[in-house]
């Protein structure tokens, strides 16, 4: 079971992640109108905050689950 929540978590967390990191090549900064109808707008830093957001957090999470699993099995057993 937990590797199935694991891989859900990697998927999800991916396309958020991937998400992010396109959202900065998709909207022209300029050009309000290419972002004023989206999620957060019509300001820029309601659009970056919307739908960047969710990508910085899932990668953080990530980083410190995927820390966290590495330090339990880096530790001795104890009897």
């Amino acid at each position: 079971m937990k590797r199935v929540l694991w891989v859900a978590a990697f998927v999800v967390g991916g396309f958020f992640i991937v998400r992010a990191l396109m959202e900065p090549f998709v909207i022209d900064f300029a050009d309000p109108s290419s972002y004023e109808n989206d999620w957060g707008g019509p300001s820029l830093f309601g659009v970056l905050l919307v739908h960047m957001g969710p990508g910085v957090l899932a990668a953080a999470l990530l980083v410190w689950g995927v820390r966290r699993v590495g330090r339990k099995k880096a530790e001795p057993a104890e009897r």
